[in-house]
């Protein structure tokens, strides 16, 4: 489901699509037929990921009338455009209503069709780079890759992709996900393959799936997916995963194991997600209010709080609306000032080489 310098930069880089423009209604006229539909059904949506769990009481709190229906939290960005597809014509509780995806996804899923355009009315505040200028998808919030570390288990905290390698970490390096399916691993990938020089993309995937060869042969990588548990377990000392992941599970853990935050010094790859409402979302006026929301000061707070640099960030600090303890919170911003952001095009050759080339090439069955 993750940020950090400026998205302004990759401005030019983005799909721009022609469809038809999205017309907004009056608040109160959304309001009133949110209420009537009573339900929002998303997915995909942990509640320590990104501060979802607090997002959503959010919501709730301020639509009491409209209830939240939360399918499979741990789901992958494919996933969510399956449950889509799979639920065409089904107006039940298992028809996803709204989906936030890896950034590939957002203009695939509009090239299938399976989303709508819809513009939120803080729409002009999102940086134009980072949303289809039709409104069919837009930027959320975005993170760096860093590392999760153990450090009960982990005497020295590694620094770099390059540490990961060495003897000393066998047995101890994960992924937060499946490299196949999972966003946030596939741009782990891309992510160590930077670290060794390589442009982001297809370069950067072919380099990054040897790197992780290499760890898997030298019994460094370990293929469990990781998360907080498994690292407080020591089954993965080691998680490779988006910052505000990290900084969430750290929190959870709360000292016990201790554990450290790691931007790798040798590659900041910087990763955006985008929201998007399914074309056949059984309740779209709930869908467009969520959105709304969302996109709110308050929204995108609640996404700060989370560690996720929201993508209206730039905006909210221009009009001093960031609280000063959330800047407070996050890691030092030096450590994002060698931020990449790659382009759509690098990350959708990078995602098609990882899933491609991952069995093949790495051998290793992450589950």
């Amino acid at each position: 489901m993750i940020s950090k310098t400026t998205l302004l930069t990759t401005a030019s880089v983005f799909s721009l699509l022609s469809a038809p423009l999205a017309q907004a209604q009056s608040m109160d006229e959304l309001i009133a037929a949110a209420n009537a539909e009573g339900r929002l059904t998303t997915i995909a949506l942990p509640h320590d990921w990104c501060g979802y769990g607090a997002v959503i009481d959010g919501f709730k709190a301020k639509y009491p009338e409209i209830e939240v229906n939360e399918l499979n939290p741990d789901a992958g960005s494919a996933d969510e455009l399956e449950a889509i597809r799979a639920n065409v014509g089904n107006t039940g509780p298992q028809a996803p209503d709204v989906i936030d995806v890896g950034l590939s996804f957002g203009p695939a899923a509009q090239e299938e069709g399976l989303i709508q355009p819809y513009k939120v009315s803080t729409w002009d505040t999102i940086p134009d780079g980072a949303k289809d200028a039709d409104g069919y998808w837009y930027g959320d919030y975005y993170g760096v890759m860093s590392f999760l570390v153990n450090t009960d288990l982990v005497d020295n905290v590694p620094t770099s992709f390059a540490d990961l390698l060495k003897p000393e970490y066998a047995g101890a390096v994960a992924l937060a996900g499946d490299p196949r399916a999972s966003n946030q691993a596939i741009l782990a990938v891309m992510a160590a393959g930077m670290s060794r020089g390589a442009e982001p993309g297809e370069a950067a995937a072919q380099a990054g799936l040897e790197y992780f060869a290499e760890m898997n042969a030298a019994g460094n990588f370990v293929p469990v997916i990781g998360k907080a548990g498994t690292l407080a377990q020591g089954t993965t000392p080691i998680v490779i995963q988006w910052d505000y992941n990290g900084l969430a599970a750290r929190d959870t853990l709360n000292g016990n194991p201790p554990v450290e935050v790691v931007v790798p010094s040798d590659a900041v790859l910087a990763g955006v997600y985008v929201q998007a409402i399914s074309a056949h979302a059984p309740q779209p006026n709930a869908a467009k209010l969520w959105m709304e929301y969302l996109y709110s000061d308050e929204g995108q707070l609640g996404w700060l709080a989370g560690y996720c640099h929201p993508i209206r960030f730039n905006d909210l600090v221009a009009n001093d609306a960031v609280p000063q303890e959330l800047m407070d919170a996050l890691p030092p911003a030096e450590a994002y000032e060698a931020a990449v952001f790659p382009t759509l095009d690098q990350v959708n050759a990078n995602n098609a080489a990882v899933v491609a080339g991952w069995d093949s090439v790495v051998g290793a069955n992450v589950q």
